[in-house]
């Protein structure tokens, strides 16, 4: 069976569908994934995709001519479809090529696009049941799994001087909003400690967006940190992560990578909640104090924090951290 997925846009998200992906590999369907530029790589890190397709969309736009355009090109291409974001604009390309079996949740007024419907769970469904439950099989919340071959990780790392394990990855950054940014100075003070105790580099990867933040970090823990914030692209990023020895990130997509890739890792939750978005890894260690801050705001799933000070994290020590990395590196 030739099967097209339709990728959700965000790489966290990406992540997590990867045992949805595998699940439908298992079962003998051969799969093309259709993703957005700045998610596509993730997919390049699951074996069981036979290949992928680069949408030439903008972020938030209908596009509805371009749409059209590379449905025309899937025409008869394929026997299935799995629509996975909830957009009524994600289900126009498999409408448009006549795709015979389309498969998704009803989502945005597209019941007309789609003809094997799901009903819109209710609350904050984990994203991995959410997405394997496409494939028909019994819902189930399993470990997503990236993975790349030795030598890919070998040239990133020596390119950029670097030693496979031999340094740490902070992902400082999060797209959503500051309301899920652990504080610049708990970062640096951790980097100082790590740099310290164990005298490998920090690597600060993130977006070009996250570089001044970045900077910041670097700027506060003299000597410890290397900014590659910006000047890597997704995939070699990736790879960055592969190959750490430990990552200490935010509640974002390059804490799910970390996660898919088994790395020891600390992840710190602040506006939002580990009950519906976990990093899904045995090595992962998850600093969420709502009962010990006694904070009744939190989970408030806001940008920035409706009073202001931003508790929920800046009550984090990086000590706590580092006590959790810790951890993690001794049973990992």
């Amino acid at each position: 069976m030739r099967s097209l997925v339709i990728a959700p846009q965000w790489i966290g998200d990406a992540v997590m569908s990867e045992p949805l992906l595998r699940t439908l590999a298992a079962r003998g369907e051969r799969l093309t994934v259709a993703a957005l530029p700045w998610v596509a790589p993730v997919y390049h890190a699951m074996p069981q995709v036979a290949g992928v397709l680069e949408l030439p969309f903008a972020h938030g736009r209908l596009d509805w001519s371009g749409r059209r355009r590379v449905a025309r090109e899937l025409r008869g291409r394929f026997d299935t479809a799995y629509v996975l974001p909830n957009s009524l604009k994600a289900a126009l390309i498999p409408f448009f090529a006549r795709i015979p079996r389309r498969i998704g949740y009803h989502g945005e007024g597209r019941y007309w696009l789609l003809n094997e419907r799901w009903p819109n769970p209710g609350g904050r469904p984990p994203m991995v049941a959410f997405y394997r439950a496409l494939s028909g099989e019994p819902a189930a919340t399993e470990e997503p799994h990236l993975s790349f071959p030795p030598e890919q990780l070998q040239a990133v790392t020596a390119a950029l001087g670097l030693a496979p394990t031999g340094y740490w990855v902070f992902a400082p950054g999060a797209e959503y909003g500051p309301a899920k940014i652990w504080p610049a100075s708990h970062y640096a003070e951790l980097a100082r400690e790590l740099h310290a105790r164990h005298g490998q580099p920090v690597v600060l990867l993130g977006s070009g967006k996250e570089a001044a933040l970045c900077d910041e970090i670097a700027s506060a823990a003299p000597g410890a940190c290397r900014v590659l914030a910006g000047k890597t692209r997704l995939i070699d990023a990736m790879v960055l992560i592969a190959g750490s020895r430990g990552v200490v990130s935010n509640d974002s997509g390059l804490m799910h990578v970390a996660a898919a890739f088994r790395i020891p890792q600390v992840a710190v939750f602040g506006s939002t909640s580990p009950e519906h978005t976990p990093p899904l890894s045995p090595n992962a260690r998850v600093l969420w104090l709502k009962n010990e801050l006694q904070l009744d705001c939190m989970p408030c799933f806001e940008r920035t924090c409706r009073y202001g000070h931003y508790r929920c994290l800046t009550g984090v020590p990086a000590a706590r951290v580092a006590a959790a990395l810790d951890d993690a590196l001794l049973k990992a």
